[in-house]
């Protein structure tokens, strides 16, 4: 007899019987004080606000599809909680009931499939409903007085495309001679090893098949060339909320043109400033926003015999000091969707959809500080 056990208490049965019915519904099961019962109430008061956006987006006839509510909360659970693929959320779907329960499922509803999935989510984000649900959650911080309307700070970085050195081909239009078609060097029939070295490959003259709106490029000359996007994202800097998001094709130039179309966005006549790393010091930008009104705030880059275009006139202010300290909080937002999200490597193709799936990270990550913010 095991001592403390058998002296106190009767063994009960392993019983093997299902239970047909609960007195329990999925609500009950949610404890009271997860964080993700926040964010449901943030979640589902935008979503009842966007009701009428989704009455125009579908037709009134044909073939029933996932309620769009249901399928953007799905899309959420899936960055909230670093789900690696739709075909993985709907199997967890079936057997998670914190996840039934933020979507909006019963425990008896029927699961769609992952192709079903995939074709609403599609027909759903091609139609500026990813924005749109952006612009709410940004007003819902507004509301509650937690966006700053002076200070700001912009980031870019590099968004993996879902698609392989392999597909990245001559275009056929292209007027080049040069063979520069890969040699093989073993590998199965389908997906044959091939060796690019030596050979030059550039936007110019070749393109991926795969996904034709992605770009070869680099973050510095240290690290390797990969296909992808550019992403940008323009910071309040009062709370660190995400309050502008863009994404476009990998350009020498993509970073400073999304900034400073960002900053030509920020609405009111009031005097703003801008804050940025080093990549942002160039005397064509610093001018554009200069003539905008808006103060750059830049961190300076004067090192490899160069000589920073921002100059004594600028940081001997104060708030030029504030605005590198905040700057680095700029870092967490795509650090956050890369580690949390799915922003490492998305799975989608083309600038639009990608662009669409950026902003919805973006748009949890606002959820997620504000839920934050309001339990401070």
């Amino acid at each position: 007899m095991v001592s403390g056990i058998g002296d106190f208490a009767v063994r009960s049965k392993d019983a093997k019987q299902q239970v047909f019915f609960s007195y329990k519904s999925i609500e009950d099961r949610i404890p009271q004080d997860h964080p993700i019962r926040t964010l449901k109430v943030l979640v589902d008061d935008i979503l009842a606000r966007l009701s009428p956006e989704f009455d125009r987006l579908y037709s009134h006839t044909g073939r029933p599809s996932i309620p769009p509510e249901q399928l953007l909360r799905a899309l959420l659970v899936q960055i909230f909680f670093s789900v690696r693929s739709e075909r993985q959320l709907v199997e967890q779907l079936n057997y998670n009931m914190m996840f039934r329960w933020f979507v909006g499922l019963n425990l008896d509803d029927d699961i769609w499939n992952a192709t079903t999935f995939t074709k609403n989510r599609d027909r759903l984000l091609e139609g500026e409903v990813s924005e749109r649900f952006f612009a709410e959650v940004l007003a819902t911080a507004k509301k509650q007085g937690l966006v700053s309307q002076e200070h700001f700070t912009v980031d870019g970085t590099i968004i993996e495309a879902w698609a392989s050195h392999k597909s990245f081909q001559r275009k056929e239009e292209s007027g080049d001679d040069d063979d520069n078609t890969p040699s093989g060097d073993g590998g199965s029939r389908k997906n044959p090893d091939v060796n690019y070295k030596g050979q030059k490959r550039k936007n110019d003259t070749h393109e991926s098949k795969t996904d034709p709106d992605a770009r070869l490029c680099r973050k510095s000359q240290r690290t390797g060339a990969q296909l992808g996007y550019m992403g940008h994202a323009l910071m309040e800097n009062r709370n660190g909320l995400v309050v502008d998001v863009r994404v476009t094709h990998a350009a020498g130039k993509a970073e400073q043109m999304a900034a400073a179309s960002m900053a030509s966005a920020i609405k009111g006549k009031h005097r703003v400033t801008l804050g940025g790393d080093k990549g942002y010091d160039s005397d064509e930008l610093l001018g554009e926003l200069r003539d905008m009104g808006v103060t750059p705030h830049i961190a300076k880059n004067d090192h490899e015999r160069r000589t920073s275009s921002i100059d004594n006139r600028t940081t001997r202010h104060d708030g030029y000091d504030v605005s590198q300290k905040k700057r680095k909080l700029v870092e967490q937002i795509f650090g956050w969707g890369k580690t949390v999200g799915c922003l490492r490597k998305v799975k989608h193709r083309g600038l639009d959809l990608v662009k669409s799936i950026t902003t919805l990270n973006m748009a949890a990550y606002n959820l997620i500080r504000i839920r934050n913010l309001m339990r401070a």
